[in-house]
């Protein structure tokens, strides 16, 4: 560092002559860790620049300030952080100049006021790259990367060298040449002063390893030990170690140290007994000795690898979800047509007849047909539930009956309120009872699977209070009143790495032909959507724990949409309807169903025609059925533009999708009500008579 420059500076007001003295010395401690030979002068110093960051230099710079008194160390320290062959800077946060020595100085010019201005007379837009690598140092202590730029290649090097200081090196190198094909690449000469790696590596802070040509493991320091075999000294091979690269792993570590590749990053298994560790490597040629070698440095990356097979589980689940919710419109109108064309054959055939039984069957496997598909939009949380407000003891005093008979002679049930031992008293909750009823059946089929030589199953209820959020997995309970039921069982558990995948929709543990894997999902679904939540414990050969949170129902009504004045009510099979549906199966069985029940019916296969047979004045329609997505014109739309002109008519909204389809101002149309499919002959004709009357 030249005295000019400094005096520049200090002109330029930046900072006071106290602040930059300071500044002066801890520049200085840390330059000194290269002159003192910390580092090394070296080829190998470089790479060790690289691969060990600032925790080296921070390290030293504290060893050497302990050993001496602080004012005449840093003195030292910064003549030789001025004398530096390589171009050094000091920057605050925002990226200016505060301090830069002779090589800087003659490399990029003294007149830049920041890091930025200096870099973009080498790199095109160095903005981005200096800013992440300072936020990188912020974190770590230190950072670094290789750019290319034309005519070689630069490594940009960082070390937080205060709270908002931050100390650059800049090298630049030479592109390697290319090694001609099939040559062999010569052991390059060793020089004098280049370190020995055992004695520089050991107690850096930092998990490295150094591999020969032909993969033995020749220096494992003390955190790489500590990392892969609890300390532990152990001969071993790169591929030993190390699995995951699509190819082998040995012919990863030839190209680098070959010099057929630049090396980088690989987040690889690490073959550890016992563990599931993922490992970020960093892989670098360089000459130990007059050795070519390759030297590794190791980070834990296995948490960075559990989210990211959480984030592609995500994907996954939300990819299952969108297809159940796209398919179950086609789906349920099938099911619609033949379900309703078996009803309307059924009706002309007595229990007598022969072919009563086989349509019977087509009736019973539709309805099967019907449950899977609204167990698949269970599981994406697009069925329709009706909630209503529910009192989990009464809930689960009515199932026992059913559940009773669903378990083995072998498996025990018991029912058991926890809240009596406190007096307290299990809060209301606000759920489908249908649905709910479906999760219990689930998991207590699930538990008495779980124990084929016999066991016992438990269903407790407890009121719960959670004073602060309850954090489980990817979940957050939020504080709040709950009502929580859990299914206990005693049967062989749960494998810990299967854990993860148990609610996912057709994953199962039994045998093929046993289980179609959606139990759980189906659970899951219907306890999301219900606003609670669902958690899973087990112990191998101890049994598994199903808890369920349900927040406490406080009981205020839901706002609902004002009714219009309605007309005298009419008669069973009396009236007019204006049937809506652009599937012709679907049209043609309703319609055959609604004229048998006495009704005249008034067909349209879209909304545009709807809407012109409405346009005569003196047609008189009573009630609009309407399927809701249909090509152009929705349902909605068109039935909002009829009830200006006739207020008085009722509406059935049928559909394949859910009843979240129809969105908050559409649920809002008065006279209204929700038909899903697929639905029977008797359900239809009751909805319509029960907006009639």
């Amino acid at each position: 560092m030249t005295v000019e420059t400094l005096v520049r500076l200090l002109d330029a007001d930046r900072w006071s002559l106290s602040k930059a003295a300071g500044l002066l010395a801890l520049a200085g401690i840390l330059a000194g860790l290269w002159g003192l030979g910390v580092l090394g002068a070296g080829p190998f110093g470089m790479v060790l620049a690289l691969a060990v960051g600032g925790a080296g230099l921070v390290s030293g710079g504290i060893a050497l300030a302990q050993r001496a008194a602080a004012g005449r160390e840093r003195g030292q320290a910064f003549s030789l952080m001025a004398e530096d062959v390589a171009p050094c800077f000091l920057t605050d946060a925002q990226g200016q100049l505060l301090l830069r020595n002779a090589a800087a100085e003659a490399g990029y010019g003294a007149d830049a006021l920041s890091l930025v201005a200096a870099l973009g007379q080498k790199m095109l837009a160095p903005g981005e790259v200096l800013f992440r690598l300072q936020r990188l140092a912020a974190a770590d202590g230190h950072a670094s990367q290789d750019v290319p730029v034309h005519g070689g290649v630069l490594r940009l090097s960082v070390h937080l060298a205060a709270e908002d200081r931050y100390f650059w090196r800049i090298d630049q190198f030479a592109p390697p040449a290319a090694p001609d094909a099939g040559a062999p690449v010569p052991e390059p000469v060793a020089r004098p002063g280049d370190p020995t790696v055992s004695s520089d590596l050991e107690e850096v802070p930092v998990a490295l390893m150094v591999f020969g040509p032909d993969g033995v493991l020749r220096v494992a320091n003390r955190a790489a030990r500590d990392l892969m075999w609890q300390g532990e000294i152990r001969a071993a091979m790169f591929h030993d170690i190390f699995e995951g690269l699509g190819r082998p792993v040995s012919d990863w570590l030839a190209d680098v140290v070959a010099g057929r590749h630049p090396g980088g990053s690989e987040v690889l298994h690490a073959r550890r007994s016992g563990d599931d560790v993922y490992l970020e490597v960093t892989l670098r040629r360089f000459v130990d000795g007059g050795r070519v070698g390759a030297l590794a440095v190791l980070n834990d990356a296995t948490r960075l690898k559990t989210l990211e097979a959480q984030f592609v589980q995500s994907q996954k689940m939300q990819a299952i979800g969108q297809l159940a919710g796209g398919i179950a419109h086609d789906f349920n109108n099938l099911l619609t047509a033949i379900a309703g064309h078996c009803d309307l054959l059924l009706l002309r055939h007595d229990t007598e007849d022969p072919e009563y039984a086989d349509l019977e069957q087509i009736r019973q496997n539709a309805n099967r047909a019907a449950a899977l598909v609204g167990q698949l939009l269970a599981f994406s949380r697009k069925q329709t539930l009706k909630p209503e407000q529910l009192d989990l003891q009464d809930v689960l005093g009515d199932l026992t009956h059913l559940l009773n008979r669903l378990v083995v002679e072998r498996v025990g049930l018991a029912l058991v309120h926890l809240g009596s031992r406190t007096d307290r008293v299990l809060g209301a909750i606000r759920a489908d009872k249908r649905q709910l009823e479906q999760v219990l059946i689930n998991l207590v089929v699930n538990a008495r699977d779980a124990m084929p030589t016999g066991g016992s199953i438990r269903i407790e209820t407890e009121p719960v209070t959670l004073a602060e959020p309850l954090r489980r997995n990817r979940a957050v309970v939020p504080a709040g009143d709950y009502s929580v039921i859990r299914v206990v069982d005693t049967g062989i558990g749960i494998p810990e790495d299967q854990l993860q995948q148990i609610f996912e929709p057709f994953f199962t543990t039994k045998r093929v032909g046993e289980g179609t894997g959606l139990g759980l999902s189906t659970a899951y679904g219907i306890v999301k959507q219900s606003g609670g939540f669902i958690f899973v414990d087990s112990t191998l050969g101890e049994g598994t724990i199903f808890t369920l949170y349900f927040p406490v129902y406080d009981g205020d009504p839901l706002p609902v949409a004002e009714p219009v004045q309605r007309k005298p009510a009419a008669r069973q099979g009396e009236g007019v309807v204006l049937l809506v549906e652009d599937e012709a199966p679907v049209r043609a069985f309703a319609s055959r169903a609604l004229r048998l029940r006495g009704y005249t019916v008034l067909e349209a296969e879209n909304a545009e025609e709807a809407l012109k047979t409405l346009e005569d004045p003196g047609l008189e329609v009573d009630i609009f059925v309407t399927d809701v997505v249909m090509p152009g014109m929705d349902g909605p739309t068109w039935v909002r533009r009829a009830l200006e002109t006739r207020p008085n008519a009722r509406v059935v909204f049928m559909s394949g999708y859910a009843e979240d389809s129809l969105s908050e101002d559409q649920l809002r149309i008065p006279n209204s009500v929700f038909l899903p499919k697929p639905f029977s002959l008797n359900e239809l004709t009751a909805t319509v008579q029960g907006q009639l009357h």
